[in-house]
């Protein structure tokens, strides 16, 4: 390993300890539930002592995870997992709950920086108060709930040609100049996810019934104000949510609609249909930034140390560590994600490549969240760590726009790298009003008890035409667009994280633009704010970062402004 991270070193737990049933772990718990604190140092070496336990079980957990997402076919991994579900996890929190109390209660806790440890006892108070013995067996079990619908989408595949192709893979088909192909493969994708659709919905029913006895124990009106509490949004409220999708629609649907159409006109057509969003003109062929996940690891590894060598040794640690899976296959779990590892330090990316340019963006943005894990890992406590999404995603999708000036290491064609240059900032406009969707749709699911099914598709519906363009002629496919929500793993497995996208997504905008006035200021602040983990409040974090926690109409209209520059410098004009 270089020297880039070190695994934290056990001072509590046995070096060759591991985590194999409750019984095993109990006493460390006992221990620190019984031990007397008699100073300021004894309640940092208790702290200490907690975060160490914190770290090996939730590496233990993490890999249960891992290798379960990497070969979903295996019972024994999935046993693992759903063992640590029900057996483990629910007899600690009953624990972390009296540690909790017992820090707070404690005399010398004023004695603590509370320039350091404010978010950290603000999220210890919360949990305390959210805290419901009754709701343990329901998250245990809505824990094993949600990792079905990984199994389920990891077994749908479509044969075309006599092969078979998961639908990560066959998405790459979409981009093909051959309409006639791209017709029949996604006519092939939606017939399979429709194939599955009525056990998506009976998941998904289990999951919001169960979602809303959990809010109800805790005394909340409805499941989505639990969730706010419960994912430490207190930087922002639903109104603020609500103002983020008006100043979606006012200000980034029109540059969307404006990038639609210039596809139609690059493409030649009349009418755009679903197959054609991703397409290519006739006689252009898709990009293929890569052939395997060897290659796009290279690569990465290349262009991150363009920007900064530091970035480049991450990578390079985890190839060392053998912390990648990057292709696509038959029995894996569907996208992508970076894990952080948080005994050893060194995460762990996850992926599904085959060879396109939406996975030469995803691996840029896992990537982004690499560096994040290996800047915060030197935090003394674990719990400094477990930074919000909001900054979380912030690293990734800065990352992506950061990298795109270097991505002639994947495209030596120079008209090559401008198509990827401008698919990218088609993704950062496209992926707002999406995400505007997906989150209007959430707070109405959640502060909509007892809706039923048939009233739950028209309200999708409704809301998928607020933030659509209307350019795409979807008929005949009506059944598929009223089932689309289904792709969204974040609606089953994470519910209500997803507008941290959207907030970080403008964030990473005012980074970029950051960035173009000034590559190493702005780099430097990225560095020193993700380097903080979450010991600074979100606003905090981005300030130090160089830029504005706000996504008001009026600073969305702003960064939209600055996006369409750029894309009338890139030859896309309004009309």
């Amino acid at each position: 390993m270089n020297e880039t991270i070190a695994p934290i070193p056990r001072k509590f737990l046995p070096k060759d300890f591991t985590v194999t049933t409750w019984e095993v772990l109990k006493p460390y718990f006992d221990e620190l539930k019984d031990r007397p604190i008699h100073t300021r140092e004894g309640l940092a070496d208790w702290l200490s002592d907690i975060s160490e336990l914190e770290a090996v079980i939730s590496e233990d957990a993490s890999w249960r995870q891992i290798k379960m997402t990497c070969d979903t076919t295996n019972q024994e991994y999935e046993q693992a997992f759903t063992y640590f579900c029900l057996e483990i996890e629910p007899k600690m929190k009953p624990y972390f709950f009296e540690l909790n109390k017992k820090l707070l209660a404690s005399p010398y806790l004023k004695e603590l920086d509370e320039a350091v440890y404010y978010p950290y006892l603000r999220s210890v108070k919360n949990a305390v108060d959210l805290y419901r013995e009754q709701n343990i067996p329901l998250q245990a079990e809505m824990s094993v709930l949600a990792q079905q619908y990984g199994v389920i989408s990891g077994k749908m595949t479509i044969m075309l040609n006599d092969k078979e192709y998961t639908l990560q893979q066959a998405a790459k088909f979409l981009q093909n100049p051959d309409r006639t192909l791209r017709e029949t493969v996604f006519r092939k994708i939606s017939e399979r996810r429709l194939q599955d659709r009525e056990q998506l919905t009976e998941l998904f029913n289990k999951l919001v019934e169960r979602r809303g006895k959990v809010a109800d124990n805790a005394g909340f009106e409805n499941y989505r104000d639990y969730k706010f509490r419960e994912l430490g949004r207190f930087d922002y409220t639903p109104n603020d949510c609500f103002a983020f999708h008006d100043a979606v629609r006012e200000h980034i649907l029109p540059l969307q609609k404006m990038l639609v159409e210039h596809r139609r006109k690059r493409l030649g057509l009349d009418t755009l249909r679903p197959w054609d969003t991703d397409a290519e003109p006739a006689g252009t062929q898709p990009l293929h930034p890569f052939e395997n996940g060897k290659e796009l690891a290279d690569k990465t590894i290349t262009v991150f140390n363009n920007l900064r060598p530091y970035f480049a040794d991450c990578i390079n640690t985890m190839v060392d560590m053998n912390r990648l899976d990057l292709e696509s296959r038959k029995g894996k779990a569907p996208g992508g994600y970076n894990c952080p590892l948080a005994e050893t330090g060194v995460p762990f990316i996850f992926m599904n490549a085959a060879g396109t340019m939406g996975d030469l963006i995803t691996m840029m943005h896992e990537g982004g969240h690499a560096v994040h894990s290996f800047l915060s890992h030197p935090l003394p406590l674990s719990s400094f760590k477990e930074y919000p999404m909001e900054i979380a995603e912030l690293a990734s999708m800065s990352m992506e726009l950061f990298s795109m000036e270097h991505w002639n290491v994947f495209f030596s064609n120079e008209g090559e790298l401008h198509r990827a240059q401008l698919e990218e900032l088609e993704r950062v406009i496209s992926v707002l009003p999406w995400i505007a969707t997906i989150d209007k749709f959430q707070h109405w699911i959640y502060t909509t008890p007892n809706h039923t099914v048939e009233q739950r598709k028209q309200q999708w519906l409704s809301i998928l035409d607020e933030f659509s363009t209307g350019v795409t002629d979807w008929s005949g496919f009506e059944d598929y667009r009223a089932h689309f929500w289904q792709k969204q793993l974040h609606l089953f497995e994470v519910p209500f994280y997803y507008i941290e996208y959207g907030i970080a997504q403008l964030g990473a905008i005012a980074m970029w633009r950051q960035y173009r006035q000034n590559k190493d200021q702005a780099l430097d602040n990225y560095m020193k704010a993700l380097s903080l983990g979450y010991t600074k409040t979100l606003k905090e974090l981005y300030q130090t970062a160089g830029i504005k926690f706000d996504f008001s109409p009026a600073y969305v209209a702003e960064l939209g402004s600055f996006v369409k520059e750029r894309l009338d410098e890139m030859g896309v004009k309004a009309e």
